[in-house]
């Protein structure tokens, strides 16, 4: 019998009927598997389910003997159904015994079958079973039969992951007990939280699965691929020699997927036989999501990465109000794979207690606006989005980078002593807001804040911080789809400097490039970015974006002094480069408006270690040097700080980058170069003290940990520490953080660290 698309969607009207029917999961999974092999004409259909130990076992089927229920099981390595969760794609066999990975059970009396078909069941990007049918001749299986039955997994997915093998023998398959479970990620953004999971990722409730009118689904998908295809060629209507040639054929090929007929017509297909419009984007968003998984091509993961971001951005348009998920509960904890700067601010007003991510890094730029935030955040959560499903009590520890799923009374019980706790340390440190951060034996200490959002600018009255000592300019420009205009760049940087009456503001000109990649200017993929085409280089190359930026500043200063600095100068040259695009810009804004700002101080980040090496020829060019821990550390150490592995491994708190950071110090003080520090270094307490011990008297921190750091700073004698500091740093030991903290301890200075 032919198979066709009216036999697809009685198949899809008669499972949806089912689904909606009350009673034991065990009977309806029976009723599921009957219905299957009628519908597709199969003489054998059969659910198999992943256990926590990787096994899959048999939990239903027709055709295959019934005692062979709850007690067939196969590892991932073993037999067809096997090869199919390996593989996490479909695959059908016209005569499955000759197959070399085919696997004889005797137990399931399937001697008599050899057409095979089985589909992955997905859920979340992994495959929790597999679904499979069989027939007795040897036949080829359709297209068709392969599409339906992939829809079929899908709608299944809810349903069987909720099911405890161990509960299948007693006629009933219970439903799987949600365990505690404690996942392990790095902290964000310091703090504690607790509330219900909301998922970021576009959900479609299962409720929504099935078409009701396929005509009105048919036409809302039509509309929804319009739209999708309208906002990425406006994306593309950039001015070409802003973008450039290798950016423009990345967002030319991302566009291209976007307009791809067979990605259309497939999810047509899906409607066609029965889906929702939002089913059918479903369905193929979890087939991108498993082969990204197994994908080790690094072509393929991103055109995996572009097609599920496709997948999302489809549904947030048939969702309306950009598919964002509502935030209703009084306690809510964001959960999502990937977030970028722009959705991250979409939620700065949502009241939540927590974030979540899968895929980022510490110092992403996404992790940077979470500080921003304030909320407690954790990312780089190894199966994150996996193990949690919408509604879960979630503890977000962003102090030991904890996350605790589904927590006991135990556990909650722990967090609330320890949030009465850290409530009691907040109250001591907002006591020290308005005192100077002062050593007891009178040095001076200037605490500045870093910045890159204006929800920054909020707490530099809050934390008593002396101004701004980095102000991150691209985030105006990560956070948008196009490339800002002059006069919005000037209205911001005007919003800054009101915002900090009377105080410095040290305004980083673009550092863009690494894992900053504007949406409207996608820059080449290379190797190794940090060390590829970024911050003052990228800036020089497009001296027309670099010079609106110059000019944006100079205008938003007006006749008031104006400080800059240019980010991962590597050689003198490119500082003396781009000083002289920023007094040209001076004096072409003084010819045209008759005004320059006051008093212009022009700075260098040093944050590669060549630069070091180079600071006589900087004399008298540039008034100050601030040193970005960040990318210096990651230079320094040959360590890529967005690797896990290894980003963690080496301490800035060693001898070998504190001798570098007294060789920098003592260098500028030779030449006459005020000099600073930021970065996330400066914000722990026992860094902070090493920088204030070797001369910096200027940090630049995260508003959450002035504080800490300020309460440090007033109960150090400088004089006295630094002494024995010098002579530590001379003949250090084999532990020699452990060493400074004894040595701390002995000088009775207060850290925040245990």
């Amino acid at each position: 019998m032919a198979y066709n698309l009216p036999a697809t969607r009685l198949l899809m009207n008669r499972l949806r009927q089912m689904m909606a029917e009350d009673g034991e999961t065990r009977s309806r999974l029976d009723n599921v598997v009957r219905l299957i092999a009628s519908t597709m004409v199969a003489d054998v259909c059969s659910i198999y389910l992943r256990e926590p130990s990787g096994q899959l076992i048999l939990i239903a089927t027709e055709g295959l003997k019934p005692e062979a229920v709850g007690n067939t099981r196969l590892s991932s390595s073993e037999g067809l159904v096997g090869l199919v969760s390996r593989r996490a794609e479909p695959m059908a066999i016209q005569d499955a015994p000759r197959h070399p990975s085919f696997s004889y059970r005797p137990e399931t009396g399937e001697d008599p079958f050899h057409a095979f078909l089985g589909v992955p069941i997905l859920r979340g990007g992994r495959v929790i079973g597999v679904l499979t049918a069989q027939n007795r001749t040897e036949r080829v299986y359709g297209d068709e039969e392969i599409d339906t039955l992939q829809t079929i997994a899908m709608v299944l997915a809810e349903i069987v992951d909720r099911i405890d093998p161990e509960h299948l023998d007693n006629g009933h398959g219970h439903q799987r007990t949600r365990k505690l479970a404690t996942l392990r990620g790095r902290v964000f953004c310091e703090g504690l939280g607790y509330g219900r999971a909301v998922l970021h990722d576009p959900v479609v409730p299962a409720a929504k699965f099935f078409a009701g009118d396929q005509e009105i689904e048919a036409e809302r998908l039509t509309r929804a691929l319009i739209g999708l295809k309208t906002s990425i060629d406006r994306m593309m209507a950039i001015d070409g020699a802003v973008l450039g040639d290798d950016p423009r054929d990345v967002m030319e090929t991302y566009r291209l997927l976007a307009h791809d007929p067979s990605w259309a017509e497939k999810l047509q297909e899906g409607v066609r036989s029965g889906l929702s419009a939002e089913a059918s984007i479903d369905r193929a968003r979890r087939e991108h999501r498993a082969r990204l998984q197994s994908a080790r091509d690094p072509y393929l993961r991103e055109r995996l990465h572009d097609l599920e971001d496709l997948d999302n951005r489809l549904l947030r348009i048939l969702g309306g109000d950009d598919g964002r998920p509502e935030i209703s509960e009084e306690r809510s904890v964001l959960v999502a794979r990937r977030l970028g700067p722009a959705e991250l601010l979409e939620y700065a007003n949502a009241g939540l207690r927590g974030i979540l991510m899968e895929e980022a890094a510490a110092s992403s730029h996404a992790a940077i606006v979470a500080r921003a935030l304030g909320i407690p955040t954790l990312g780089g959560i190894e199966g994150l989005t996996t193990r949690i499903d919408q509604g879960d009590w979630l503890i977000v520890d962003a102090e030991q980078g904890v996350l605790h799923v589904r927590p006991d009374d135990a556990l909650y019980d722990a967090y609330k002593d320890r949030v009465a706790l850290r409530s009691e340390r907040q109250a001591a440190y907002a006591a020290l807001r308005n005192k100077p951060a002062r050593t007891r034996d009178g040095t001076d200490v200037s605490l500045m804040l870093n910045a890159g959002l204006e929800l920054d600018l909020d707490t530099l009255e809050q934390t008593g911080a002396d101004g701004v000592g980095l102000f991150r300019t691209e985030f105006q420009f990560l956070v948008s789809e196009t490339l800002p205009r002059l006069d919005d760049q000037v209205q911001l940087y005007r919003r800054v400097l009101d915002k900090a009456p009377g105080k410095p503001v040290i305004f980083r000109t673009l550092d863009l490039g690494g894992d900053k990649v504007l949406p409207a200017l996608n820059l080449q993929r290379e190797e190794n970015p940090a060390l590829g085409w970024r911050s003052i280089r990228f800036a020089l190359d497009h001296r027309g974006l670099f010079r609106r930026q110059l000019r944006a500043l100079i205008r938003a200063a007006g006749e008031n002094p104006l400080t800059v600095m240019f980010p991962m100068v590597t050689v003198p040259q490119e500082f003396f480069a781009a000083k002289d695009l920023l007094m040209k810009e001076v004096d072409w804004t003084a010819e045209t408006t008759g005004k320059r700002p006051s008093r212009i101080e022009v700075g260098v980040m040093l944050e590669t270690p060549a630069l070091a090496f180079s600071l006589k020829e900087l004399a008298g060019e540039a008034e100050f040097l601030s040193v970005g821990t960040n990318d210096l550390m990651q230079f320094f150490y040959a360590a890529d700080r967005m690797t896990p592995s290894v980003s963690d491994r080496y301490d800035l708190v060693s001898p070998s980058a504190l001798r570098f950071l007294k060789m920098v110090s003592e260098e500028c003080q030779t030449h006459g170069i005020r000099m600073s520090a930021c970065g996330e270094a400066t914000g722990s307490s026992l860094s902070a003290l090493c920088f204030v011990a070797l001369g910096f008297t200027n940090l630049s921190m995260s508003a959450g940990s002035i504080g800490p750091v300020k309460r440090m700073i007033r109960s150090l004698d400088l004089t006295a520490f630094r002494a024995d500091f010098i002579e530590a740093l001379d003949k250090p030991n084999d532990a020699f953080r452990n060493q400074l903290l004894a040595l701390a301890a002995e000088h009775g200075v207060e850290l925040a660290e245990g």
